[in-house]
């Protein structure tokens, strides 16, 4: 039978509905209403776009009235509200904004999406601050755009440190403008609970935000120039965000008398029915069950408007499904650190007075002898019978895979000490053996089985005031990372022999860093007859909950230019290069290579994936005369620039050159030079000597490599000679050149270079040909012994164009002009 179905709004619930209700039935006529413009965008990605990191705004937009009229045959009306519902009659009625005209359409289902709306507090002086937006939609993103690309903007305040706080505060940073976060609560982030919220104010402040916590927005002052905290401090800014918070858009529902619920949303059932008969509600405005405890919850995400949106439709056409609640599974990405959660935190379990353990772990995103491992900050919260109740988990890779894992997990009803049996994928770049999420459950299990018992971060003051024996189980060196004042340490590797050192009338509180050698020691010092009590997490979680926030002092900025011409000539002042993929010494030739050719007082940018480039170039700028501007790893790169010579140069200035120092009152030239001996044959001793000679040269040093012997091989360009007698045997048993070179371990008959030379290959180092070229071309001079040359019956024309030939004078003399002298 085809029915008449309207829905009220677009975006993720509405518009999956409607494409949904089209694929189930082609008869059904569908209408869908959308106030704006838009009828379906991505709503995540607005303060990506503010920011440059999504560069095109079309982008955003996922598709067009036209689009979903052709492709789906649909009724879709934008511009076009509905202001009333009447159930009673089956109507609503619709105010068009282009034609300003009022019409009345029937309906036979009518479906709710009409979402949430910023939270915009009553506040003195906002109605004169024309600095002062909101972000919720394409139009509030444009405004915002458009403001700071026409205003010299230094200094942004965003008020509220939710989802879209957190994301407009580093899209803001991406721009260079300096960003007060400003968060009534203790913490930001409110999905997740304190401890781990602290890891985030430590990432914030290291992009140079200055974070305010614990403090509400009292008054606009100076038109919106000026803010008035509710302690009476106050700021000043040249624009503010509101990101206090949504609240559901249910007014037409409350006009037309539908039954509301948590926090103002819309009431609904397992069948995503309203009060009123025919009504559906999906999506941020809706009141529904959370699947853990089934308690109300209002929690505005895209993904379950999604999956509602999909229902909704099967659920009108006569399909036997429900809703079952949501469970709030959630991430972001907080600069370098992504956060994730699902279910419960502690703070609301407090609030509801629900008995609860908890485990903090810090393992490796994957195996650890891999490279590019890091931390994970993992907290699992469950019932005393092992019903999982919430996960959160903070780092830079790998935390929302495993917060999916447990999400997925809870719901199919796993208990924590399940999560040890579950077979999840492994290999050392991705995984361990035992996966943080295996992790979790052995923990769990101990703690179940009365294995071990613990105690929290937040216990630790108060045990101290009473005099609590906290054991430190950690190595000397450790201590340095700080510690429980009054702990007594005994290394773990020296307790079994130490025990009696122990009191036997107290409770051990032992600890070490993430706490499995506190578990060990634990262990041990029960089966000993101790009473003992593990501290969850160790010494890492309590340092990283006791951080103090840092004070941030805004450097002033000088302005951007607003005018396109002076703006491309700002640009072209900066040189940007991607070094990434290049193993040492490529970045650092890299550098020299544009530096060269630059004029001083010009910057280059430069990112590169190998770590070591970090110290490298600290080095190479200290020595050269350059001047490190940035040097940061970020996004497992490493990200520098430098400008060409000192800061107090110009493009008239001209650089001291590098091989004089100031001594005495007098300016004395001193040695600057590399010379080597290359003696050894041997492929990989060859590799690492141009390796040497490149670096040194890209110093600007001096570099002449004196060849003799087997280190001959290193010149040949693979031209046939014909020889006689014993140069005739040395001809067969030498390589043809230097890639036929031999291992100096491990050559299997030739096999080894060849594997050597795939993996270089494969990691983009530059072939020992491509090598010893470069290293010619940056002016490393190449002498060939010509006693060894003689000996061995190598003649001139089976060696490079460009070598020189000469004998140990040659050598001493370069050596005279050396300070580094090297032997292969």
């Amino acid at each position: 039978m085809k029915k008449k179905i309207i829905i009220i709004g677009g975006v993720a619930g509405g518009a999956t509905a409607a494409t949904r209700l089209r694929r189930l039935s082609e008869e059904d006529e569908i209408i869908l209403v959308e106030k704006g413009a838009y009828i379906s965008f991505a709503n995540c990605g607005l303060p990506y776009h503010i920011g440059g990191v999504i560069k095109e705004r079309d982008e955003l937009l996922l598709q067009t009235p036209e689009a979903m009229e052709a492709q789906y045959g649909l009724d879709v009306r934008p511009f076009s509200e509905v202001i009333a519902i009447d159930p009673t009659k089956k109507e609503v009625r619709i105010f068009n904004h282009q034609t300003n005209e009022h019409y009345d359409e029937s309906f036979d289902k009518l479906i709710i999406s009409t979402g949430a709306k910023a939270i915009v507090p009553t506040i003195e002086g906002l109605s004169e601050s024309e600095n002062v937006f909101t972000l919720r939609n394409i139009p509030d993103m444009d405004q915002i755009k458009d403001f700071i690309s026409k205003n010299n903007v230094q200094t942004a305040t965003v008020i509220g440190a939710g989802f879209i706080g957190l994301e407009m505060t580093e899209n803001l940073i991406h721009l260079g403008i300096n960003v007060q976060l400003v968060e009534m609560a203790s913490q930001v982030m409110s999905t997740v609970d304190f401890e781990l919220a602290q890891m985030l104010h430590a990432q914030i402040e290291m992009h140079n935000v200055k974070l305010v916590l614990g403090e509400g927005l009292k008054a606009f002052q100076n038109e919106g120039h000026q803010i008035l905290l509710s302690s009476g401090a106050k700021l000043s800014t040249d624009m503010t965000i509101l990101t206090i918070g949504v609240t559901p858009e249910s007014t037409l529902a409350k006009k037309a008398g539908i039954e509301i619920g948590f926090k103002g949303g819309i009431k609904v059932n397992e069948k995503l029915e309203t009060s009123a008969h025919d009504i559906y509600a999906i999506g941020d405005v809706i009141a529904t069950t959370d699947t853990i405890l089934n308690h109300e919850t209002n929690i505005p995400l895209a993904s379950p408007a999604n999956r509602q949106g999909r229902l909704v439709a099967d659920i009108i056409n006569g399909y036997p499904i429900t809703y079952p609640g949501i469970q709030g599974t959630a991430v972001a990405k907080i600069f370098e650190l992504t956060v994730a959660s699902t279910g419960l935190n502690t703070q609301r379990l407090d609030r509801l007075q629900i008995e609860y353990n908890v485990i903090h772990i810090h393992p490796n995103s994957h195996a650890g002898y891999y490279p590019g491992a890091s931390p994970i900050s993992m907290k699992l919260i469950f019932a005393p019978n092992g019903k999982i109740l919430g996960a959160q988990a903070v780092g830079s890779d790998g935390v929302e895979k495993r917060i999916d894992v447990i999400a997925t997990a809870m719901k199919l009803g796993a208990k924590a000490q399940d999560l040890a049996e579950l077979e999840l994928s492994y290999a050392p770049p991705f995984s361990s053996a035992k996966d943080p999420v295996n992790l979790l459950g052995y923990t769990a299990d101990n703690m179940i089985t009365g294995k071990v018992k613990t105690f929290q971060y937040y216990e630790v003051q108060t045990l101290k005031k009473n005099n609590a024996f906290f054991l430190d189980v950690r190595e000397d060196f450790e201590l340095a990372t700080g510690k429980i004042e009054g702990s007594f340490q005994i290394p773990l590797h020296q307790l079994r022999n130490r025990l009696k050192e122990l009191p036997r009338d107290k409770t051990i509180y032992v600890y070490c860093q993430v706490g499995q050698r506190g578990y060990n020691a634990a262990r041990i010092l029960m089966q000993a007859g101790y009473n003992v009590y593990n501290l969850d997490g160790g010494f890492k979680t309590y340092k990283i909950a006791n951080y103090q926030s840092r004070v941030i002092e805004f450097k002033s900025k000088s302005p951007i230019p607003t005018d396109f011409q002076q703006f491309q000539e700002f640009q072209t002042e900066i040189i940007e290069v991607d070094a990434c993929g290049l193993q040492c010494p490529g970045p650092i030739l890299k550098v020299k290579e544009n530096i060269d050719k630059m004029k001083n007082g010009q910057k280059l940018k430069i990112e590169a994936s190998d770590f070591g480039f970090s110290t490298d170039i600290e080095a190479w700028c200290k020595n050269t005369g350059n001047t490190l501007v940035d040097n940061e790893i970020k996004d497992n790169k490493v990200f520098a620039t430098i400008l060409k010579g000192n800061e107090q140069s110009n493009p008239s200035s001209t650089s001291i050159p590098t091989n004089i120092e100031y001594k005495e009152g007098v300016l004395q030239e001193t040695k600057d030079g590399t010379t080597m001996v290359l003696f050894s044959g041997d492929f990989d001793k060859a590799i690492a000597s141009m390796i040497i000679a490149t670096g040194a040269a890209s110093f600007g040093k001096n570099v002449t490599i004196f060849c003799t012997f087997w280190g001959l091989n290193l010149l040949k360009k693979q031209k046939k000679v014909k020889k006689h007698g014993i140069a005739k045997m040395f001809d067969l048993m030498l390589p043809k050149s230097a890639n036929a070179m031999p291992l100096s371990k491990m050559n299997m008959g030739g096999l080894g270079t060849k594997m050597i030379q795939s993996i270089m290959k494969e990691k983009n180092v530059d072939a020992l040909p491509l090598m010893i070229e470069r290293a010619h071309e940056m002016g490393v001079n190449f002498i060939a012994c010509t006693m060894s040359m003689d000996l061995m019956g190598i003649e001139k024309d089976e060696l490079f164009d460009w070598v020189e030939f000469g004998g140990v004078a040659s050598f001493i003399g370069a050596s005279e002009n050396a300070n580094m002298q090297l032997f292969i």
